[in-house]
């Protein structure tokens, strides 16, 4: 047990390390992020309608048999950085490996966006994200619990629609993780 347990510290650490978002954590990451969802035809009309948003460009996540993530993110209404966010995660289930990807929030209106920037907010086990592709080269990943997944670029989209005044969606950037785990992310918010 003890040497199990010895593994999976280090394996998670090591995912950590290779997925941390604070290597990834440059201003013009969100930038870029933003610019990517902009492009996928998925989150198009959401960016024409929503009231706000919250971006994660890299979120870091592994595990064996226990899993965590972490990102830190931005959040905007109507056009304008309000805050920042960071994301976390604990699923417990089988799963091995790791990723990382990025993760956008859509608020339909003020009440959504006020649930989500109350502090700290998290969201239920009805919660699905939609992964799409931002691009040939990029895998199409999930985090927690997944409703579908799309084909950028193709005749095949995601659906999605708000659930409980939001919506979500991933991209995965790189990483290989099997899972079949019960997750529920976490966030805090901090106003700029």
């Amino acid at each position: 047990m003890t040497r199990l347990y010895a593994f999976f510290t280090m394996a998670l650490i090591s995912a950590t390390l290779i997925f941390s978002p604070s290597s990834f954590a440059k201003d013009d990451s969100y930038t870029e992020a933003i610019t990517n969802f902009q492009k996928a035809a998925e989150t198009q009309a959401f960016f024409n309608t929503a009231y706000g948003y919250a971006i994660f460009p890299t979120v870091g996540k592994g595990g064996f048999g226990i899993g965590a993530a972490y990102g830190k993110g931005r959040v905007y209404k109507g056009g304008m950085h309000t805050g920042n966010s960071s994301l976390s995660q604990l699923s417990v289930g089988f799963q091995i490996g790791g990723q990382a990807y990025s993760e956008i929030i859509f608020f339909k209106d003020a009440k959504a966006y006020n649930d989500f920037t109350s502090g700290s907010f998290e969201f239920t086990a009805q919660a699905s994200a939609v992964a799409i592709n931002l691009g040939a080269s990029a895998q199409v990943g999930t985090t927690g619990n997944s409703a579908s997944a799309g084909q950028g670029g193709s005749n095949h989209t995601a659906a999605a629609s708000y659930m409980n005044g939001m919506a979500i969606f991933t991209a995965a950037k790189g990483g290989l993780m099997y899972e079949a785990a019960l997750a529920g992310q976490s966030f805090t918010f901090d106003a700029k």
